[in-house]
């Protein structure tokens, strides 16, 4: 007799990274067309030099990066944030109001844990970056679509409308992940109000912050003195400082909702990475100059990605959404996207995702869709993926 699978996770879909990288098992690319790969945004290169001595040096002779830590986190980390958050927002947060998790996805996890169950409802705007959808249908709870615009932004309105007695929290993202849009402050504080209101919890992913194309704060929520009783901030050290597989995120709310964090932290994972939050600290405390240079590079592709982006207009193309590491496409062929994807790989050599990926199953968006992770490529590769993408036949 086969052993029993809990329901929830064999409804759940595949992870999408790992079914895009099987279309290029077995292709031989040719040598004047090698592959571009803009599935993923996940950092490719190691951490700077400096950084990497610093968690040799913590590996070598720090004896407490090899145990169990604190289950929220390095104190001094903890702290690092508390005090650099509270400059950069002009707000108060506190070291008891930051908790250190195994990666962004984990403080997305803990944190929905420890506010709903099974059967209630988290509005979430779609396209949605897939994990947390996923996350969602492992739990049982019912993930609320939350259309965004044609400027790829989210109504407040219709979220009002959207929300139950078996409401929870809205969860939003920004920069998005994966339409790239960056939400003004205005529409971050409306649904700040708009969860407040109604007694939910505004989670607001802000994994990709550090590549906001604004200058100042993205918003002024933590300026708010009671903050904590509706705000859930996420944050990733990965994109930062190339931290990616030392898993090292941290969640910001209320002392409160953390004591409860702790209890789901402490059976999953313990603790988070000791020598990636050595890391994470070292990083905050000396790679500022060096994280504003990332920036740069990352701004400066995004503006060649909307020039090379252009042209495809003309094709019939359209950039729905563009910012921090990602640009969003609408095709202008009758294939759905999800039957194009794969065939890209054979015909131009590009592995992307398609948007059908990151939008409900009976959502028709979704097939005229693709989602270009740019930030591994630089300026010549942006062009000649534009171009590749111009080659094709509508």
């Amino acid at each position: 007799m086969s052993q029993p699978v809990n329901p929830n996770i064999a409804a759940t879909f595949a992870p999408p990274v790992m079914e895009a990288r099987r279309w290029i098992e077995g292709v031989a690319f040719p040598a004047d067309r090698p592959l571009i790969n803009v599935s993923q945004a996940a950092p490719m290169e190691a951490p700077p030099l400096a950084l990497r001595q610093a968690i040799a040096q913590a590996a070598l002779e720090d004896a407490g990066a090899h145990l169990y830590g604190p289950v929220l986190g390095l104190p001094e980390l903890r702290g690092e944030i508390a005090q650099q958050w509270s400059r950069a927002y002009g707000g108060e947060v506190s070291q008891t109001q930051v908790a250190i998790c195994s990666g962004c996805n984990q403080a997305f996890t803990a944190a929905i844990t420890t506010l709903a169950s099974a059967g209630d409802e988290v509005l979430v705007t779609t396209p949605w970056y897939f994990n947390h959808k996923m996350h969602l249908d492992m739990a049982g709870i019912k993930a609320v679509p939350l259309p965004a615009g044609p400027d790829m932004l989210p109504d407040p309105d219709q979220a009002r409308a959207a929300i139950t007695a078996r409401s929870r929290a809205i969860v939003l993202v920004s920069p998005n992940n994966p339409a790239g849009a960056e939400y003004p402050a205005a529409l971050l504080r409306a649904f700040f109000e708009l969860a407040r209101q109604h007694d939910l919890a505004l989670i607001v992913d802000e994994t990709y912050r550090d590549f906001h194309s604004r200058t100042g704060a993205p918003h002024d929520l933590f300026a708010d003195p009671d903050w904590s009783d509706t705000l859930i901030q996420l944050y990733s050290f990965s994109k930062a400082y190339r931290l990616t597989g030392h898993r090292v995120g941290a969640i910001v709310a209320s002392a409160e909702r953390l004591a409860q964090v702790e209890k789901y932290l402490d059976t999953v994972s313990i603790c988070a990475n000791q020598i990636g939050q050595r890391a994470a600290l070292w990083g905050m405390r000396n790679l500022g100059d060096w994280l504003a240079g990332q920036r740069r590079e990352i701004l400066d592709r995004r503006d060649a990605v909307r020039r090379h982006a252009a042209p495809l207009e003309a094709r019939g193309w359209r950039l729905r959404g563009l910012g921090a590491y990602f640009a969003y496409l609408e095709h202008p062929f009758a294939e759905s996207s999800a039957r194009l994807a794969p065939d890209l790989v054979r015909r131009q050599s590009v592995l992307m995702l398609p948007g059908t990926m990151f939008r409900p199953e009976t959502d028709p968006a979704g097939a005229r869709e693709f989602r270009i992770a740019f930030a591994n490529i630089d300026r010549a590769g942006i062009k000649t993926l534009f171009s590749r993408l111009e080659n094709l036949a509508p």
